[in-house]
């Protein structure tokens, strides 16, 4: 009887297997060694691929990036600038909190990855579209990464101990409810995503309407 064929290698299984090692170790367990071993290959084999490391933690931030929804930024999308970039940084931040230890590739910045190239492309495209000034445009799209990508690195409230006692109110006044924090984690980090983000658009509507007021 015939032997059952192994899969074929593919860059889609290299990356896959390598995004869930990130998801579960972290960036540093990812190696071709490791890579080969979790694929049942042989390590050279991948370079057929890949030739380097980070192109493979490149080809797995891309595949988070392929993750965020980027219609609303379509020009039949009948969504405001405002609306679009709410309903865009949620859908970002989603996909980042699923996959929060490539969030430092990420943050590097796109570079060749076509996905991060999209992704900017819509943003700064729609902006423009909506009347900013290139220049401003290329503010936004960067001051929304920055915001995004520091909200899906850790927990604001899961930082804090659920043991009362380390909350000593002769050194610490203000934390007496501390310790309930980590219990409302969700909530808590949720609540400060949204606050932050309406406060920032917010921000951003009152120069669009003094860029518009401006505009002969």
């Amino acid at each position: 009887m015939a032997r059952p064929r192994k899969p074929l290698l593919s860059t889609d299984r290299i990356v896959d297997a390598a995004r869930a090692l990130v998801d579960a170790e972290g960036l540093a367990a990812v190696s071709t060694r490791r890579l080969a071993a979790e694929l049942g290959v042989s390590g050279p084999s991948l370079y057929n691929h890949f030739r380097t490391k980070d192109q493979i933690l490149g080809a797995v931030a891309d595949s988070v990036s392929v993750q965020v929804d980027l219609s609303m930024f379509d020009p039949e999308d009948e969504r405001d600038w405002r609306t679009a970039l709410h309903d865009w940084a949620v859908s970002y931040r989603a996909a980042l909190r699923e996959h929060p230890n490539i969030v430092p590739v990420m943050a590097q910045g796109p570079g060749r990855r076509p996905a991060g190239l999209r992704l900017a492309d819509a943003v700064f495209g729609a902006m423009v579209d909506a009347g900013w000034p290139p220049a401003q445009a290329t503010s936004i799209g960067a001051l929304m990464r920055y915001f995004v990508m520091g909200s899906a690195l850790g927990s604001f409230a899961g930082g804090f101990v659920d043991d009362e006692a380390a909350y000593d109110p002769a050194d610490y006044p203000h934390l007496g409810q501390a310790h309930l924090l980590a219990e409302r984690q969700e909530q808590v980090d949720e609540r400060a995503f949204e606050t932050g983000l309406a406060a920032l658009l917010d921000g951003l509507a009152v120069q669009y309407a003094q860029l518009t007021a401006a505009t002969p």
